[in-house]
């Protein structure tokens, strides 16, 4: 019943079109760097949290700056940390992104630069415009065509090394959503059948507990590789359903079973909804890991209430 319900009232959800990349969660845009115009030993850059912001690592032992909108210093990673200039709208308007604070009146490209020191590392991570769709519609090739993908455009993020200037490059694309009913209607199923094999051979219920932990203990680490962070709710839950593999009474069975479906299975559906997963590897394969975690927990769950009903002795006739 749990699958059902699930199914019932999270299949007909459509993805939303939010800004590409803003936020850690799924997305319908793709930015992707290509790499750096002038490469230098101890510089790298990638994108984290599926898009959302660049991360740059500067272990060249020198000052490089990232410049902003207008060309005004904006960041600057220097051997002993990484700095801001508050006189650079940039500075505001990726923090905006983020939903912080607006753009005060005294942040003024023309202004000198004021640093301030905001971390002791050699590595920054910022969200950047100039890397995202913006647009609160999708863009017209995905109006017009939306099932297949698009480039929508290349993009540069300038940097500078003394007075050198070079560029961070990549492209931004416009990917076509999964087919999310589909995602829902194999993780019920799947969730059924595991259920029919427990019941038909019970000591299978250990390996489908173990399968249950394993792809959300799989899916948390996709997440952290990707930079969106280590979630606790996934790592004790994938334990949870590890524990139900070593010893699993009925009652504990069907409670680790409803705790992986609504938190860590639920939790994360929002993967069959758009392309762009925040999670390292093929978005195919973050989606695996959901709808396994669904299935499985499911089964449990299934399993456990069916134990316990079964344990429930039957009423002596009347009259006996």
């Amino acid at each position: 019943m749990t699958l059902v319900v699930a199914g019932a009232v999270l299949a007909p959800a459509t993805p939303a079109f939010a800004h590409g990349g803003e936020g850690a969660n799924v997305t319908s845009y793709r930015t992707t760097v290509a790499g750096i115009s002038n490469p230098m030993d101890g510089l790298t850059v990638r994108t984290v949290e599926g898009g959302a912001r660049l991360e740059l690592v500067n272990d060249t032992g020198r000052a490089i700056e990232v410049l902003g909108y207008s060309g005004e210093p904006y960041l600057e990673l220097r051997p002993d940390g990484v700095y801001q200039n508050t006189s650079s709208p940039a500075t505001y308007v990726n923090q905006t992104l983020a939903g912080d604070t607006p753009v005060p009146a005294t942040a003024d490209v023309t202004m000198p630069p004021t640093w301030q020191k905001i971390s002791s590392g050699t590595t920054i991570r910022w969200h950047d415009q100039r890397t995202h769709w913006l647009g609160t519609a999708r863009p017209p090739q995905a109006v017009a065509d939306p099932g297949h993908p698009h480039r929508l455009r290349d993009w540069a993020v300038p940097l500078r090394d003394q007075t050198r200037v070079f560029e961070i490059r990549g492209t931004l694309d416009y990917e076509p959503p999964p087919v999310t009913w589909a995602w829902w209607a194999g993780a019920v199923l799947l969730g059924l059948l595991f259920t029919l094999l427990v019941r038909l051979r019970p000591r299978l219920v250990a390996p489908l507990a173990a399968l249950a932990g394993l792809s959300v203990i799989g899916y948390a680490v996709m997440r952290g590789l990707d930079g969106a962070g280590w979630s606790g709710v996934l790592l004790v839950t994938g334990a949870l359903a590890l524990g139900a593999a070593w010893k699993h009474p009925p009652f504990f069975l069907a409670l680790s079973g409803f705790v992986l479906v609504a938190f860590a299975g639920l939790g994360s559906s929002d993967a069959f909804l758009a392309a762009v997963v925040p999670a390292a590897g093929p978005g195919w394969l973050a989606r695996a890991c959901v709808a396994m975690t669904v299935a499985a927990g499911g089964a449990l769950a299934l399993t456990g209430l069916l134990r316990m009903r079964d344990a429930v002795p039957e009423p002596a006739p009347i009259g006996s």
